[in-house]
């Protein structure tokens, strides 16, 4: 398994100068969370050379803005404008090689549903949903990149909580280039015991997300590390382990430390 982070959470101004300070600190990869209203060409070029100048590669990609997560949104003008925005994404991760995610929805959610969890999509919610995953999924056809499903927890989404049910979505979509993001946040919420939750998803996970149940760095909760990756471990799993957390204190030391931390339970 390789070590990847988030770049938001990196200090530095460029992709560059954050690629640099994550090598020197035992990373292989960064996971590129880019805000939509400063993509631009000159972006997209260091994107591209930025494993060779490096040594870093560059293994997520996400666009961000107010629109994310409004795959489903009732309104088509705000539906169209947000699919639009994860196709880019998916566009620039066949081109480079790199995963991205989508869900069903990704936002608060109001009421929330503290008593009526795991909500289940209608028929209709799930061939709409289907439709759409397969829309966006296009791009990466025949290239190695990965559109993947990630599992968010009942406070962010309504729907697709649980890996289970998660699962069951990516067979109705039946397509390459598909797959399951498995992040620990979500899951250490939605699921009574994380490391089943693994070996129940398989070789279906094709990228994972670090975060300690209170989504610090791992190893500042209460999540048992040692065990879940020995979990990974045992499923095949041998891909990016991206940081998607707080850097809990200052990152030029709190990522080194953690670097140290996952290189220690995965050898």
């Amino acid at each position: 398994m390789k070590l990847s982070c988030s770049s938001p959470m990196v200090p530095g101004e460029t992709l560059t100068e954050k690629a640099l300070a994550l090598r020197e600190w035992g990373y292989d990869g960064i996971s590129v969370f880019w805000p939509l209203d400063q993509w631009n060409e000159t972006v997209r070029r260091e994107l591209a050379q930025l494993e060779p100048r490096t040594g870093v590669t560059p293994c997520e990609f996400v666009l961000m803005d107010p629109m994310y997560g409004h795959l489903m949104d009732p309104d088509p003008t705000s539906r169209a404008e947000c699919r639009a925005m994860y196709r880019a994404a998916a566009e620039v991760c066949a081109e480079l090689g790199m995963v991205t995610e989508l869900e069903f929805q990704y936002g608060p959610q109001d009421p929330m549903p503290l008593f009526d969890p795991y909500q289940q999509l209608t028929a209709a919610q799930l061939s709409d949903f289907v439709a759409m995953y397969r829309e966006l999924a296009e791009p990466v056809q025949g290239s190695a990149a990965l559109l993947l499903l990630e599992p968010l927890n009942r406070y962010e989404s309504r729907y697709l909580n649980r890996v289970a049910d998660c699962l069951a979505a990516l067979a109705a979509v039946d397509r390459p280039g598909t797959g399951l993001l498995f992040d620990f946040f979500h899951v250490a919420i939605e699921e009574a015991d994380i490391a089943q939750a693994i070996r129940l998803a398989g070789n279906r996970i094709k990228h994972v997300h670090l975060a300690d149940n209170n989504r610090m760095l791992p190893g500042h909760g209460n999540i048992d590390w040692a065990g879940c990756l020995a979990a990974l471990k045992s499923v095949g799993y041998d891909g990016y382990l991206n940081l998607e957390c707080s850097t809990s204190g200052d990152p030029a030391t709190t990522l080194p430390a953690t670097s140290e931390f996952l290189t220690r339970l995965t050898r």
